[in-house]
């Protein structure tokens, strides 16, 4: 495959989705991976832990591999008591108390480059605001966000920046979240490190290795989705003006539109299970101990459960995406992304009337086939105060 199909690759799966979906809805490739395109299967895969386990490779004693002990990592039990736990620290009251935070820096973001009549989607509005969000949840001090992208994005696509030349970033991620974690035991704080610390159930609370673990995924989790849900919606919106347009006549139509966006341009695009024994999927028999990946951006776009599943529609009801995931797996931080997305649109429509994209910039996609975004997204708009 030649550099520009596999970019053209990444940034449109949908038609390879379709043909998938039409000739081999449940498939293995040639490296062994099993597949599921279908919306049934794949929503059966996500949820049915009882026949396809997160918990493969789960290691709840190696500081190493930090995700191994996390949530996504766990099944029943285990997986209820660390939900209950974390939920204990990420209630909806805590995302409630976020919003005025939220409309504060989005604001502070726009000002910086509402004069200017140009900007980057991604590098000056989507990728700042959810990791200035994290950060303060987390207690981290403003002037380690930086070192925050970096890793982020070396966990998610695998890539290293030149400034990280020579650099392990998980190695330094990891020893970054254990002396915060050791700081806040000596001295607890109104932070989300410090709430984990202290919530417990069943008489027990979160492991050493459990807590980073959550440290780490919240960090990738709470930053790529919605940097790239903000980005897809910005080129869904750019693709579709009439659907800017509309909006800005009725914004209240703009919670259905962010569920389209996570619709139609799904941020997660695949998840990793295990076949805990031998299992038929789709018709085909699976063997005990397969890895097999549930292809969410495939399942959204499925004819058989959405009409005209190719069609971006900001008026789209019902809209049962499987975007943030299905079943005990459902997506923790979801109210969060929304709520985040919800804010920064909102401020967009209002603030940048007609954006429009630089085309002589080409889309750059993130090298991955877990999340889909691109890397930059710059437009042009009308200059304001």
């Amino acid at each position: 495959m030649n550099p520009q199909s596999a970019t053209q690759r990444l940034l449109n799966p949908f038609e390879w989705y379709r043909q998938q979906r039409e000739t081999a809805p449940v498939a293995q490739d040639p490296r062994g991976m099993w597949m599921a395109f279908g919306y049934d299967d794949v929503q059966r895969v996500l949820s049915d832990y009882a026949s396809f386990s997160s918990a493969f490779g789960r290691d709840t004693e190696s500081l190493s591999n930090p995700l191994g002990a996390s949530i996504i990592s766990s099944d029943p039990p285990r997986h209820r008591q660390l939900r209950s736990l974390v939920t204990q620290a990420f209630t909806p009251r805590t995302v409630a108390r976020l919003e005025p935070r939220i409309v504060g820096i989005v604001a502070e973001l726009l000002d910086t480059v509402a004069p200017t009549g140009t900007m980057d989607i991604i590098e000056d509005f989507a990728y700042p605001l959810p990791v200035i969000v994290i950060a303060e949840l987390l207690g981290i001090p403003p002037e380690d966000r930086a070192r925050f992208k970096q890793w982020s994005d070396a966990v998610v696509t695998g890539t290293r920046t030149a400034a990280m030349a020579g650099r392990d970033p998980t190695a330094e991620m990891n020893a970054y979240f254990l002396d915060m974690i050791e700081r806040r035991k000596r001295a607890p704080q109104s932070d989300l490190i410090s709430s984990l610390l202290a919530a417990q159930i069943d008489e027990q609370h979160l492991s050493l290795v459990e807590l980073l673990g959550f440290c780490v995924l919240l960090l990738v989790a709470g930053n790529e989705t919605t940097t790239n849900l903000i980005g897809n919606a910005m080129l869904c919106f750019d693709e579709h003006p009439e659907a800017w347009e509309q909006l800005r006549a009725h914004p209240e139509l703009l919670p259905g539109a962010i569920e389209e966006v996570l619709r139609y341009r799904s941020p997660v695009q695949s998840m990793f299970r295990a076949s805990v024994a031998e299992v038929t999927l789709g018709g085909q028999v699976i063997p005990a101990g397969r890895p097999i990946i549930a292809w969410i951006g495939s399942a959204n776009r499925d004819a058989s459960r959405f009409p005209e599943p190719d069609t971006f529609d900001i008026s789209r009801n019902p809209n049962r995406h499987l975007a943030f995931g299905h079943g005990i797996h459902f997506c923790l931080g979801a109210p969060l992304a929304r709520l985040e997305a919800q804010i920064a649109l909102s401020a967009l429509l209002t603030r940048l009337p007609d954006p429009r994209r630089t085309r002589a910039v080409p889309l750059e996609p993130l090298e991955s086939s877990i999340v889909y975004g691109v890397r930059h997204l710059p437009v042009t708009f009308t200059p304001s105060d």
